[in-house]
């Protein structure tokens, strides 16, 4: 049997299986199913004369990417899509994405959109900025220096936002209480404007007919904060207004929660060395409020030692470790990717290998996409657009003694934070049944 025959010959069998389901489906949701109907399920023969892999690597991906794994994740996942189950519902799957709208278009702003157009379970369908017109909008989103241009398609089309063909609402209010996030359909909102941090402030937006409020900071209040891989489980569908935390948090809380729960932090301290932000200034001048003298000086030209509430903040996700970690920043004149030095002592006696065996132990398991372990020989450019929150550096730490080490892991503090934010809406949406 020649190529094209398969070809005709699977086509066939998926229809015949698709019209299969759908028969069996409405039966299910009619309750007028038949015992025998299970006796007459179309069977796929396909697998019986499937040309060799090559084939499908040479249909489905240029030759530099023929490589053995995505070609056994392929066969898993169309042998599954060929194979009938015994147990169909037609409540148990939405294709219905997550309908997310973004407050201020700035660095996280714009990279949420993009990471939410980079999730299948997402869709932005409005954005309020009341400092942008459409065209620079769509110049914004198309253009970074960090990340690259975006890989979709974006313009100005009569004076709506297009974005791969679709129209984004355009909002632009000050007061977060007059955007129509209602009439757009935005259920869960990212506030990225950095200026609504607190439950107060934040729930302005449920007045305009937001669900759900995301802070994509540190809040200025008790406004509960989640990290995926940490404490995204105690998320309740009675909350309306959370926090994402800070991108060091995000880095930070998954690497401690990892020695804590296998070794026991007695204690710690965190430095994080972090690209420059936009609060900071290109040129030397008046820091904002004028009290963080040092904030005020070059970013382009300094290391300049500043504060941060990182540490503490992992007491907060892990009430374990309240009181037991302390940290600072350095900032440093790179426009992207930062590092987290973990110091701590431990209550439990581990070998190096060991933690390195804890913390691999746990990428590849529950924190898989939030945590990832290199063994290679890198710098900070290696993790430009790495979507994880933390990448523990194995070469990279040192441990003094089994109960004194200095952990090290990298994280894009843009990216990688951008993709949790949104994961975090999609977890908060399915624990609240809206997806």
């Amino acid at each position: 049997m020649g190529f094209p025959d398969i070809l005709q010959e699977y086509s066939r069998q998926r229809r015949e299986i698709s019209a299969w389901r759908h028969k069996e489906c409405r039966e299910l949701a009619a309750g007028t199913q038949k015992d025998e109907s299970r006796q007459s399920r179309p069977l796929s023969i396909f697998f019986a004369f499937r040309p060799p892999p090559v084939v499908f690597v040479s249909l489905f991906a240029p030759p530099s990417f023929a490589r053995p794994l995505p070609l056994v994740r392929f066969r898993s996942s169309l042998a599954q899509s060929l194979t009938p189950t015994h147990s169909v519902s037609p409540h148990t799957h939405t294709d219905m994405p997550v309908k997310i709208g973004i407050n201020g278009f700035g660095r996280i702003g714009r990279l949420v959109f993009r990471a939410a157009m980079d999730n299948k379970d997402a869709v932005v369908v409005a954005v309020n900025e009341p400092f942008m017109d459409v065209d620079y909008m769509v110049y914004q989103l198309k253009y970074d220096s960090a990340h690259g241009r975006f890989p979709g398609t974006a313009e100005n089309k009569d004076g709506k936002f297009i974005v791969n063909g679709k129209e984004i609402k355009v909002y632009m209010e000050k007061d977060p209480a007059s955007i129509k996030w209602g009439e757009a359909g935005a259920d869960y909102v990212c506030e990225s404007t950095g200026i609504f941090t607190t439950t107060d402030k934040a729930e302005a937006h449920i007045k305009g007919g937001a669900k759900k409020v995301i802070i994509s900071a540190p809040p200025k209040d008790d406004t509960p904060m989640f990290v995926m891989g940490v404490n995204a489980d105690k998320y309740t569908s009675d909350l309306k207004i959370v926090s994402n935390a800070s991108c060091t948090t995000n880095c930070l809380a998954p690497l401690a929660k990892v020695i804590n729960d296998e070794f026991t932090i007695v204690e710690g301290l965190m430095t994080t060395v972090h690209a420059t932000t936009a609060t900071q200034l290109t040129v030397d001048g008046p820091s904002k409020g004028g009290k963080d003298w040092r904030g005020g000086r070059s970013a382009s030209a300094n290391i300049i030692p500043s504060s941060t509430g990182a540490a503490k903040a992992v007491g907060k996700v892990i009430p374990e470790l309240k009181g037991k970690l302390t940290g600072m920043a350095f900032r440093v004149p790179t426009i992207d990717v930062s590092v987290v030095d973990l110091t701590c002592k431990l209550g439990k006696p581990a070998t190096y290998d060991q933690i390195v065996a804890a913390i691999t132990k746990a990428a590849q398991g529950p924190m898989k996409g939030v945590l990832d372990v290199t063994h290679e020989e890198v710098v900070s450019q290696d993790f430009l657009h790495d979507a994880h929150s933390s990448i523990f550096d194995v070469k990279a730490g040192i441990a003094l003694n089994d109960t004194f080490v200095k952990l090290v892991s990298w994280y894009d503090n843009e990216w990688g934070y951008s993709n949790r934010l949104v994961e975090l809406a999609l977890h908060m949406a399915k624990k609240d049944g809206n997806f």
